[in-house]
């Protein structure tokens, strides 16, 4: 392959994309998990008060209530779900020694 059939993939310095040029497996899942963790968090505070605003809404009638309690119910049990895989990782950063929401070193054989 001569020279000037070599394409240069590099980002130029100064676009913003210059840093993913040492974006590892390892800074990649804490990112990913830290991003699902925070958009679930915010998908269920706001159906919760969806939620909340459909009780309000619903004028006594009975069918108009129990939905809106349900969407309360599967609200909440979502931030417990959210809530619980954030201390799930907890626990395993503090057992295991490997902090699964900060970057961390795989071995070579892997990266």
């Amino acid at each position: 392959m001569a020279a000037a059939d070599t394409i240069n993939l590099t980002p130029k310095t100064g676009t913003g994309f210059d840093t993913l040029q040492n974006a590892t497996v390892g800074k990649i899942v804490p990112a990913a998990i830290t991003i699902v963790l925070v958009f679930a968090g915010i998908i269920f505070f706001f159906m919760l008060v969806y939620g909340g605003i459909k009780w309000i809404m619903s004028g006594g009638d009975k069918a108009n209530t129990e939905s809106a309690r349900s969407t309360v119910t599967a609200a909440l049990i979502g931030l417990v779900i959210v809530f619980a895989a954030w201390a799930i990782g907890q626990l395993i950063g503090t057992f295991f020694g490997v902090d699964v929401l900060q970057t961390f070193d795989l071995p070579d054989f892997i990266s």
